[in-house]
């Protein structure tokens, strides 16, 4: 056991730091001054101090301290084992520490409260002090203390750490319990370690213990929130072979995956199911259900079912308003929207900040800007704080609706609020600024953006090297371009769509085509935006041959031509005097099922009105 604790955490800490956090707490007792109590410490005790007050439970210490006799050490114990379920680790600390002073001796109970206070306080160190302590004074650590300290090897992220103390208990004769084993099971799922925490259960089960519904729950959710919603209904299935009754909360869990998912199906059969069994739905069961049906179009059976809900008394709650209301803005259905809000209201039940991020996000979809701006000046009223995402959302619409200057304003104020601006915020209003031609300002809040660490996204990179080649710059561009080649970043066809365009268009079409025939060793795949851009180049330099060329290794590389491309080549044969090729190229093109964009169509309309082409040539595009 020595050992173990030796090589776990070494005990050789310097006492000076373990004291300092004890006199800390100590300090507390000087706030309350002593005053006659009208019960003794033994009633006070006796009557029970679930919940105590600080300040009740620093005038109950003293009081006790103050008795002649000195109370037992059980009554003691008491009392910090009551304060530590308040949370209040520091005033236990100092109650354990003033016990000290009075010459009350610890046994091996109040040193585990003190561990658990440690532990909780996540001063790991500490609580392996107390623990080594509590050995050289010939106490033995029982199941509960090794299991106090598994938990706080979880609370600081320290799984693998918590695993080994958990096999040493095993080494040692100390057989770890059904709380030792669920802490260390929900542990390792907090740390995405689900097949280890699979494990973990088989092998208590092999220790003699039967697992609970708590300690399945941990893994189900895990499961279920990494969209391995096959998985969590099998461990659910294996969860009735051993007899455990799950609960409506494991239920819930796997109805809301199932949802998710698009398995109504199988969603509704688990919910009869748990019907049948006599467990009934609540309102997250109901939610999932009814947010899961709208999502999938379904809207009269998820009326039907929220109309069974609210018949069985069950009061949907924010959370179900809001997928409801987040649902029907999705869906273009703004009126159903705000008449969800109004019945919310009706009902008493306060809007929460996702609530109203819908409601904001439907009104700029259907171009209200003013109706947003509305809501959001309620939403602050109600004293609902808006987030991140409400900026967005307006700065977003604003960027839309060419008012860039009013995003950024809302930007600023986004600082003032004590909230961070993210990638997608930056990327809102750097696209703003480069579709409304102001380039340095987009240059700007990029450099703004590096300064401040919001990490660029590869989107970003895109958004800014669009706006310079769009607005002639492309030299900045190929610069930002080249070092993002040197960086670790994984670019795909995107950002060289951009680069062999802007080349194209800045009449480099050499300088693309030699980036285009070096995308197969850079492990890049052209697609069809590709191939147009840089067909488009090559009929712009008046390279028809290569244009040609081009579209049939377009078509043997198994990318489909699509309208675009047509159009493209049509063109650049009638400017060229091609009539055949053009003829054959727009009867492949209806073939596919494609037809002449406004651009073709009006090249044929002054061909023939100054007689290049015969009227038919229009009749055939029709």
């Amino acid at each position: 056991m020595k050992k173990m604790i030796q090589r776990l955490i070494p005990l050789n800490r310097k006492a000076s730091n373990f004291t300092q956090i004890l006199e800390k707490g100590t300090s507390l007792l000087h706030y309350s001054s002593i005053t006659e109590a009208k019960l003794s410490y033994k009633e006070r005790l006796r009557n029970g101090i679930v919940d105590i007050k600080v300040n009740d439970a620093i005038d109950l210490f003293e009081s006790m301290i103050q008795s002649r006799p000195l109370p037992t050490l059980i009554d003691f114990n008491r009392l910090c084992s009551a304060v530590a379920r308040t949370k209040q680790y520091d005033l236990v600390l100092g109650f354990c520490k003033g016990m000290e002073l009075n010459g009350i001796e610890h046994d091996m109970y109040t040193m585990t409260i003190m561990i658990n206070c440690y532990c909780r306080k996540k001063k790991l160190l500490f609580a392996f002090s107390v623990l080594g302590r509590a050995w050289k004074l010939g106490y033995e650590p029982d199941t509960i203390t090794f299991s106090t300290l598994v938990n706080g090897f979880c609370l600081e992220g320290r799984v693998s750490e918590a695993v080994a103390l958990v096999d040493r208990m095993v080494e040692m004769k100390q057989r770890p319990d059904l709380v030792t084993v669920s802490t260390l099971i929900n542990g390792l799922c907090l740390k995405g370690r689900v097949s280890e925490a699979l494990v973990s259960i088989d092998r208590m089960v092999e220790y003699g213990f039967q697992p609970d519904e708590v300690t399945y729950g941990p893994v189900l959710n895990r499961l279920c929130k990494s969209g391995n919603t096959a998985l969590a209904l099998d461990l659910f299935r294996k969860m009735e072979e051993r007899n455990i009754k799950a609960s409506v909360v494991q239920y819930s869990i796997v109805i809301d995956s199932l949802c998710k998912d698009g398995s109504f199906d199988d969603a509704l059969s688990l919910f009869n199911e748990m019907e049948m069994k006599g467990i009934k739905a609540d309102v997250v069961t109901y939610s999932s259900l009814i947010g899961g049906l709208c999502n999938d179009g379904k809207w009269d059976d998820g009326a039907k079912m929220l109309r069974e809900m609210i018949g069985r008394n069950i009061i949907p709650d924010v959370v179900t308003f809001s997928a409801l209301i987040d649902v029907f803005v999705k869906e273009g259905k703004l009126l159903e929207a705000k008449e969800l809000y109004n019945e919310m209201i009706t009902r008493g039940i306060a809007p929460d900040t996702i609530t109203y991020n819908s409601l904001i996000d439907g009104f700029c979809k259907e171009n209200c800007l003013d109706e947003a701006n509305q809501m959001f000046d309620l939403m602050v009223s109600k004293g609902c704080e808006p987030d991140i995402v409400t900026y967005s959302i307006l700065i977003n619409s604003y960027c839309k609706a060419k008012r860039v200057d009013d995003g950024m304003r809302l930007f600023r104020e986004i600082s003032s609020k004590g909230l961070i601006p993210n990638t997608i915020t930056y990327n809102t209003l750097v696209l703003g600024f480069c579709q409304s031609g102001k380039l340095n300002a987009a240059k700007e809040l990029f450099q703004e953006m590096v300064s401040r660490g919001v990490p660029p996204s590869v989107v970003t990179y895109g958004i800014l090297l669009d706006g310079l080649c769009d607005n002639g710059e492309l030299n900045k561009a190929l610069e930002i371009f080249e070092k993002m080649q040197k960086s670790r970043m994984t670019l795909g066809i995107g950002i060289y769509n951009i680069i062999i365009h802007g080349m194209c268009n800045a009449s480099k079409v050499d300088d693309a085509w030699s980036l285009f025939c070096s995308l197969s060793d850079k492990g890049v795949k052209p697609d069809v935006v590709t191939y147009n851009v840089m067909i488009g180049g090559l009929c712009k330099k008046g390279s028809l041959s290569e244009a040609d060329m081009l579209f049939r290794k377009m078509k043997e590389d198994g990318c489909t031509p699509d309208d675009f491309t047509y159009n493209i080549l049509i063109r650049a044969h009638l400017g060229g005097s091609g009539l055949i090729s053009s003829v054959e190229l727009i009867e492949e093109m209806k073939v596919c099922g494609f037809s002449a964009d406004s651009s073709t169509i009006k090249m044929v309309i002054d061909m023939l009105s100054d007689r290049r082409l015969d009227k038919s040539f229009l009749d055939m595009l029709s």
